[in-house]
């Protein structure tokens, strides 16, 4: 979301499960009470939003999950991306009406589970001299280019990283596979999302039952032993499901 939003309404938090309207205790966005609206057998939990500018800042996406981890004390909710605001409660129970089977079907599919997230890279000064190391292809590649008395030209280097990458991203392939392959037996569903930076190896969200946080820890460890002090694995959560839910909502 780029720039402030100007509006006044209902701030979106999740969708939960259940009927009845009722409050909760913990604020909201701008210290808002905030409480739930509900139809059917699904409640929408929202704050009021005055007319102010909304910006992604790091209070009001702290007030967001704050709410979100209040929730997941009871339930497991169906987390909404932040900035989502409707008119009031009429638009939202007309969402709630529209969308209910849709959302009730992913309730179901998250009920009784929370989100890992698992983050493992390579922990070493320099990812391309590491690789030069542990790979001869590119070791020999590189000295093709760099132990002669000719200076290498831009299309060599291009090709030398070319060649760097084609590796690099066939060993995260292989490492991943080979962590999953463990982590499958903890998990209910596993979700690759694309590392941030050169040196993570992989970035899982792992959805995982609200009651098992052992048996996924063992899993972490059992993997982790797959590898050498070169990577390091962290591990974080519990958190709301935001990776294994889809939100299209329909009006």
């Amino acid at each position: 979301m780029t720039g402030p939003i100007h509006l006044h309404g209902s701030f979106l938090y999740a969708i939960v499960g259940g009927s009845g309207d009722r409050t909760y205790d913990c604020p909201g966005i701008g210290d808002a009470p905030v409480y739930a609206v509900s139809q059917g057998r699904l409640a929408a939990v929202v704050s009021e939003l005055p007319d102010l500018k909304l910006r992604p800042e790091r209070r009001h996406l702290a007030a967001h999950q704050a709410v979100l981890k209040k929730l997941m004390e009871e339930t497991t909710p169906l987390p909404m991306t932040f900035g989502i605001i409707a008119a009031g409660a009429e638009e939202i129970r007309q969402i709630l009406a529209v969308n209910q089977e849709d959302l009730l079907e992913q309730l179901e599919r998250v009920a009784d589970k929370v989100e890992m997230g698992l983050r493992v890279g390579w922990d070493v000064p320099n990812i391309f001299e590491y690789f030069v190391f542990t790979h001869p292809e590119l070791r020999a590649a590189r000295d093709r280019l760099f132990n002669t008395s000719r200076e290498p030209t831009p299309a060599d280097k291009v090709e030398l990283g070319r060649t760097f990458d084609r590796i690099l991203q066939a060993d995260r392939a292989e490492q991943t596979q080979q962590v999953e392959a463990i982590l499958s037996a903890c998990c209910f569903e596993l979700k690759q999302n694309p590392p941030k930076h050169e040196r993570e190896v992989m970035n899982l969200a792992c959805l995982v039952g609200r009651k098992s946080p052992a048996e996924f820890e063992a899993g972490i460890f059992e993997a982790a032993r797959l590898f050498d002090n070169h990577f390091v694995f962290n591990y974080n959560g519990p958190w709301a499901p935001h990776n294994f839910v889809q939100l299209d909502l329909k009006l």
